[in-house]
């Protein structure tokens, strides 16, 4: 049966598909799931729970989110993508809108079920006598990550015109809302100037993967380039302009990274960026092999199933383990305060994972509107053969 999985998928995917990145995009979707998984800690206190961090108390564990905060990754690969279909459709005639309204589509039609779950998840809860502030820290955790969605869509219908701009303007807007900020020692209304960051943080990636969908990234001279550059503008950041040094948030602290993105952001984007490049060649290479493609196509189909529901898989856990535990398990519910608490969560992980299988097979037909089996059957188009996002 696994053999005969392969096979489809190898026939399904057209001749000339970059299966690299797809192989970019599932590692970028991996690396937020595994990342929240490790960094998200909610704490069992007196039967309340609240949400915090390791990073809060070890510091010293912030090169650990330089490994798991992907999420330029996904916006250089999801602005490529865009721009190759964007060309594809209007070589065939069709318009700019029809092509944007498909897109949105597909971004916000998984949405639905999870809205459902927990709407009714979070009513039932407060009519059972759950504490309030248990129940809003569950469903902040659920719906934290969704500001993707509304900035990857605003991307996404702005592509005619990302493809058209360089990289290096929306750069430059950062840097000055950065130095508004904080280098101008301004009104307190200045810091309400980083937020446009949230726009242009995340547009420098994808302006890089149109670059890219138009041939003017290739070769690994760029790569190595975007990588060492940017690795080095962050370190400077860091060291030398006191910017955060772990590129997630953390609970607590003056300023995050991401939220809003700062330059330190950015430049650690444009290394991420160029890091991507350079895996491309050997991910082309290891991906000739069916099976290793098949693996990449199938997560790929449930890509946004996965995103979604990765952090209700994780609090299933949380909450099933506390009850059945009738207290609080380390890794699981404790304070996230020492390595033991590290290895402990490590540990659950294939826990989380299970779960999330768990919520895949049970959602991710929202996310296509075929089964997967027959769509490979029937299909040859490109979004059965691990589409975009």
């Amino acid at each position: 049966m696994l053999r005969d999985l392969v096979q489809r998928v190898e026939e399904a995917t057209p001749a000339g598909r970059d299966r690299a990145v797809d192989a970019l995009r599932a590692l970028a979707i991996a690396g937020v799931v595994a990342g929240h998984w490790l960094v998200t800690a909610p704490v069992a206190d007196s039967g309340v729970l609240r949400v915090t961090s390791p990073l809060k108390y070890m510091p010293q564990l912030a090169p650990v989110s330089w490994l798991f905060q992907t999420m330029a990754v996904f916006f250089f690969v999801g602005g490529r993508v865009a721009v190759e279909s964007h060309v594809r459709v209007r070589a065939r005639g069709e318009g700019h809108g029809r092509w944007a309204a498909a897109r949105m589509a597909r971004l916000f039609r998984p949405v639905v079920p999870l809205v459902g779950v927990w709407s009714a998840a979070a009513v039932a809860m407060l009519a059972w006598g759950a504490d309030p502030g248990t129940v809003y820290a569950l469903v902040k955790l659920v719906w934290s990550p969704m500001w993707f969605l509304l900035v990857f869509a605003a991307l996404t219908a702005a592509t005619p015109l990302a493809a058209r701009l360089h990289p290096v303007w929306p750069l430059a807007a950062v840097a000055l809302a950065d130095l508004v900020r904080f280098g101008l020692d301004g009104p307190s209304w200045t810091q309400e100037v980083g937020w446009i960051n949230v726009g242009t943080g995340w547009l420098v990636p994808y302006c890089l993967g149109a670059l890219w969908a138009r041939g003017r990234l290739d070769g690994r001279l760029t790569g190595w380039a975007l990588l060492l550059g940017g690795a080095a503008a962050t370190a400077v950041l860091v060291v030398w302009a006191a910017y955060p040094a772990s590129m997630v948030g953390v609970p607590g602290a003056p300023v995050s990274n991401q939220s809003p993105p700062t330059l330190a952001a950015a430049a650690f984007g444009l290394a991420q960026c160029g890091a991507a490049l350079l895996l491309a060649g050997p991910l082309r290479g290891l991906l000739r092999r069916p099976a290793a493609w098949a693996l990449v196509a199938v997560a790929n189909l449930s890509a946004m199933t996965i995103f979604l529901w990765h952090q209700t898989a994780m609090i299933v856990v949380t909450v099933t383990a506390l009850r059945l535990a009738g207290g609080p398990l380390t890794g699981l519910h404790t304070v996230p305060a020492d390595p033991g608490w590290v290895v402990a969560r490590l540990a659950w992980l294939p826990a989380f994972a299970a779960a999330l299988a768990v919520c895949v097979a049970a959602f991710r037909r929202h996310e296509r509107r075929r089964p997967y089996g027959r769509a490979v059957r029937g299909s040859r188009r490109e979004r059965h053969a691990g589409g975009s996002a």
